[in-house]
């Protein structure tokens, strides 16, 4: 899920029949920057499990067929055909499929097994990108092996040369150079076009691959070679998932297109040229993408193909920067920093903690595993694990969104989840070579977010056992003989039925209370983007004083200066700069009987400590803040 954002989405309401070229451009450079760069690696992967015995015919054309096969059924017919036509309010993504799955389930246990599928995906896929920057540019820099294999000793230097340069520049926002993702992405799959044609003309007996005949007849007569080998030709799908990730930025008309007519063709001729490669010259394995091309074009073809994994490397950490702030503005997380790098696409965003964690994992990844190979073993694991978690909550989209009947549903998606399941499996395989990497990461995310969330709910509900009714307190204020003192403050409180801890606390302590008073609540509803209609609603309690609530979607950061300037449309003058914010700072504290397991409860804390103050995540002026400390025991 990149941060890329369109200018329009021909698919919407208003925009044109035909997606502009630099929005399909934009689709090239964004979404299929990850799936574009597995012609590097995948074939490799696939058949080095048959090269001890030596290649023969058979093995080629059967690989080669599940690879085809795997393409049209899991990224066409699942997620272009049907996938993408889910959508929240225009977003994709896990997390907004599980916004529309949970959103259709009653209150209950099938809602709370929705929403734990829908992190446990958001995991995984964080977990399996996490290795894209490391297996594409070190897969992109071993082509100077076969330039020269004496520069052996330099793929790895260069390697982490090229992603600390990527990491580096991520505070500078992707708005600029993505105005060239595009072009070199469209360069690219144009290359592996031609170099896949050209070498089928050689053996132009290898298109019998196309034939699903071959890969079926491949896993009767090698039923066990035929499931170790899914753990590798899944490795030509990784990426799948940005087709529904990225959907909001582009709509889904581009994304169609480009992939139907530019990108599948391109992938399906790499790969079957690859495979003809091959038949010709069974040692051409040792690195057949880059064997394909002429002795005078691999150079080049290096040079291009490290910035294509860089495009890649770039749409992957701008995704993790977007699902990151999803789970944060779902309440998965604690708040982080968030900076906005475009003054037109609110989409583009940068998070230095985010950015700082993956640069650390992505060179530990390099320097350990050293070569594409070994990382290859631990890829796939974690994003099949995610196309799992697609399919189980796309049942429940289609039933209930889609209204799709319930035969209908749970038949598509069974087929899915069979295909889905046997290439999870087979990745099960791989946990002792290196698949426990994306494993363990997924698995340390979902405990992190679902510990938060937990922490976050009891300490809900100790605010509303602690806390007085608002009609109640103001019921009795007039009889209570406060002083009202000029200007304006602002309470925020999470809950607009209760009065806010730092109100009690003012009173207790300066035993005044301003002319003007707002009660200021933000939500976050389970869509994308909040309608600007709805954005706030202002409700006078008692005179000068008013509650306020402010909705955001989960792909939205609130900026609390810009709604109160917003309100003066109804007739409350709030200028940011000119009311005092009253926030209490909550420390917490072990209850006496905790509800919380001990490790989870340090956890929590530890999130608690380190978590962005409200005055930051809610861009308000620092000096206008005044926080009152709260003890809260859970």
């Amino acid at each position: 899920m990149s941060s890329v954002s369109a200018t329009h989405d021909p698919a919407k309401p208003g925009g044109s029949g035909t997606p502009k070229i630099t929005l399909l451009l934009g689709v090239l450079g964004v979404v299929y920057g990850d799936i574009g760069t597995s012609p590097l690696y995948a074939m490799k992967a696939s058949l080095s499990h048959f090269a001890e015995g030596g290649l023969r015919q058979s093995d080629v054309l059967g690989v080669t067929s599940l690879v085809v096969w795997s393409l049209i059924i899991i990224v066409t017919v699942k997620y272009i055909g049907i996938v993408t036509r889910a959508d929240n309010k225009g977003e994709g993504g896990i997390l907004a499929l599980m916004a529309l799955a949970t959103r259709a389930l009653p209150a209950g246990p099938l809602r709370r097994t929705a929403t734990l599928i829908g992190i446990a995906g958001a995991s995984l896929f964080v977990g399996d990108g996490a290795i894209t920057p490391a297996i594409s540019v070190l897969s992109a820099i071993e082509g100077l092996e076969v330039v020269n294999p004496a520069l052996h000793r330099y793929v790895v230097p260069l390697s982490v040369i090229v992603l600390i340069g990527v990491f580096a520049v991520q505070y500078r926002g992707s708005g600029g150079v993505g105005l060239i993702y595009g072009p070199i992405t469209a360069v690219w799959f144009a290359v592996l076009a031609v170099l896949g044609f050209l070498e089928i003309l050689r053996a132009p007996q290898v298109l019998a691959a196309v034939s699903p005949t071959y890969g079926m007849w491949f896993f009767v007569n090698h039923p066990w070679e035929s499931f170790v080998a899914l753990g590798a030709i899944v490795l030509a799908v990784t990426g799948a998932e940005a087709l529904y990730a990225d959907m909001g930025h582009f709509g889904r008309t581009p994304i169609v297109q480009a992939w139907l007519f530019l990108v599948l063709p391109s992938l399906l001729l790499n790969y079957v040229g690859q495979a003809a490669l091959l038949l010709r010259d069974a040692s051409a394995l040792e690195n057949p993408f880059f064997l394909l091309a002429p002795d005078w074009f691999r150079l080049p073809l290096v040079l291009l193909a490290t910035a294509a994994t860089i495009i890649a490397s770039q749409a992957m950490i701008t995704g993790a920067f977007s699902i990151a702030r999803q789970t944060m503005q779902l309440g998965f997380s604690p708040r982080l920093t968030v900076r906005h790098t475009s003054g037109e696409e609110a989409g583009q965003i940068y998070m230095p903690q985010v950015n700082a964690i993956l640069f650390v994992g992505v060179m530990l990844l390099v320097v350990g595993f050293r070569a594409s190979e070994g990382l290859a073993a631990a890829y796939g694991i974690a994003v099949t694990g995610t196309f799992l978690c697609t399919s189980l909550l796309g049942i429940v989209v289609a039933r209930k969104a889609l209204g799709w009947s319930r035969w209908k549903a749970a038949a598509t998606f069974g087929v899915f989840l069979v295909i889905d399941a046997a290439f999870f499996a087979s990745n099960l395989l791989k946990i002792p070579d290196g698949g426990w990497v994306p494993i363990l990461i997924g698995v340390t995310l979902f405990l992190l977010m679902t510990s938060w969330r937990r922490g976050r709910d009891l300490m809900f509900e100790k605010w509303r056992a602690d806390s007085l009714p608002l009609a109640g307190f103001l019921a009795r204020l007039p009889q209570s003989r406060t002083i009202r003192v000029p200007g304006t403050a602002v309470f925020m409180t999470g809950n607009p039925d209760y009065v806010p801890g730092a109100l009690l606390h003012n009173l207790k302590h300066n035993k005044v209370l301003h002319e003007k008073v707002l009660f200021l609540t933000v939500l976050t509803e389970d869509v994308p983007v909040a309608p600007p209609e709805t954005r706030s609603v202002v409700e006078e309690l008692s005179p000068g004083i008013h509650r306020v609530i402010l909705r955001y979607g989960f792909m939205e950061s609130p900026n609390i200066p810009r709604a109160l300037a917003e309100l003066k449309a109804e007739g409350i003058e709030a200028d940011a700069m000119g009311v005092s914010f009253f926030l209490g700072r909550e420390t917490v504290v072990p209850a006496a009987s905790p509800r919380m397991s001990f490790w989870r409860h340090w956890l929590f804390m530890v999130m608690a400590r380190n978590a962005v103050s409200a005055t930051e995540f809610f861009r308000i002026p620092s000096d206008r803040v005044v926080e009152l400390g709260v003890r809260v025991a859970i």
